[in-house]
């Protein structure tokens, strides 16, 4: 994994987005307080920094700063795995946070895919919960991941924060260097 930065501006929002390798200090501002703490995870436990910095038209909801900011970051993780030479390619997550429990399947394959399977409600400090599947969706295409989240529990906001680490842990177990090749029968992702 490379450093990769992503520049998105659009009539809703303006984005600059900056991955690092290597877990350490991120700075996340999107003006959505809930989603920079679940950024901070996503993060964390991917084992990569992130700089963000968002103006949206939060006026409006937190939709469109949600949405572009799963596309900007996809893009950016895309750019950073490079070819993906040597990747173990797969992984794969169970976090539990009090009642709730998250699993994240993912594949680095370059065949966008999200299967979403968790019953999300309420807003948490600005952050409608049901976001967090366009968020994932936004990701998963721009980074042609094949991405698999489920939760259950209670409290959406557990459930939502264990879908974030438990992603951020299936994507460093997936983006760890373990070979050489590119990880696929077909010689190419």
């Amino acid at each position: 994994m490379t450093e990769a930065t992503v520049t998105r501006k659009t009539k809703e929002t303006d984005i600059v987005l900056t991955v690092r390798p290597g877990a350490g200090e991120s700075a996340i501002d999107t003006g959505v307080g809930f989603f920079d703490h679940m950024l901070t995870a996503f993060a964390f436990h991917g084992g990569f920094s992130l700089a963000v910095k968002v103006t949206g038209d939060l006026h409006v909801d937190a939709h469109h700063t949600v949405e572009d900011t799963g596309l900007a970051l996809g893009k950016a993780l895309r750019e950073a795995l490079g070819d993906c030479a040597g990747i173990e390619r797969f992984g794969e997550s169970h976090v539990p946070m009090d009642e709730a429990l998250g699993f994240a399947a993912l594949d680095i394959s370059s065949r966008p895919f999200l299967c979403f399977d968790a019953p999300l409600s309420g807003t948490h400090g600005g952050f409608d919960a049901s976001l967090t599947k366009e968020f994932f969706r936004a990701l998963t295409v721009q980074a042609g991941f094949t991405l698999h989240l489920e939760a259950k529990g209670e409290n959406a906001h557990h459930m939502t924060e264990a879908l974030f680490k438990a992603a951020g842990r299936a994507f460093k177990m997936a983006s760890r260097v373990t070979g050489t090749g590119v990880p696929s029968t077909k010689g190419a992702l």
